[in-house]
């Protein structure tokens, strides 16, 4: 299987798997092996970054939790916690699908429910960070 090269200066240390002609990743947070869709290998990305580089440990990161919005069941892809609090909601798109100011809605609309201090929109080649303050978003680029 031929997976793109992401946007990270770090390379993790991933576990794969073959079922038949499936290919499956090991999330270390859900502690099973997922189908490995383009939008998991961005979020697995994603895990490994949190977990190696930041140093949460796995219980600080939820992934795929249930929110209603709009009377509609959704689900966020990744949320990073401190002491149980809201910190970052990450948006996994796949690598071929394109940021716009339609996706970051998405993510925002999202943190309306989650309560994020912090959104970030990616597709493991492009990242857009946002800081919630004062009842609006401020765009950075981390150092």
């Amino acid at each position: 299987m031929e997976l793109p090269k992401l946007n990270f200066q770090e390379n993790f240390d991933f576990k794969f798997k073959k079922d038949k002609d499936k290919f499956f990743i090991y999330d270390v947070v859900r502690k099973t092996y997922l189908l490995l869709t383009p939008e998991e290998w961005v979020r697995q990305h994603w895990i490994h970054y949190y977990l190696s580089v930041k140093s949460y440990a796995a219980s600080a990161l939820i992934t795929e939790k249930k929110i209603v919005l709009n009377g509609l069941t959704k689900r966020i892809d990744l949320l990073v916690t401190e002491k149980t609090s809201p910190k970052i909601l990450i948006e996994c798109k796949a690598p071929q699908i394109k940021l716009t100011e339609k996706t970051f809605e998405q993510t925002a609309r999202y943190n309306s429910i989650i309560g994020a201090e912090e959104i970030i929109l990616t597709n493991g080649l492009q990242h857009i960070h946002a800081f919630y303050s004062n009842g609006e978003y401020q765009f950075y680029k981390p150092q």
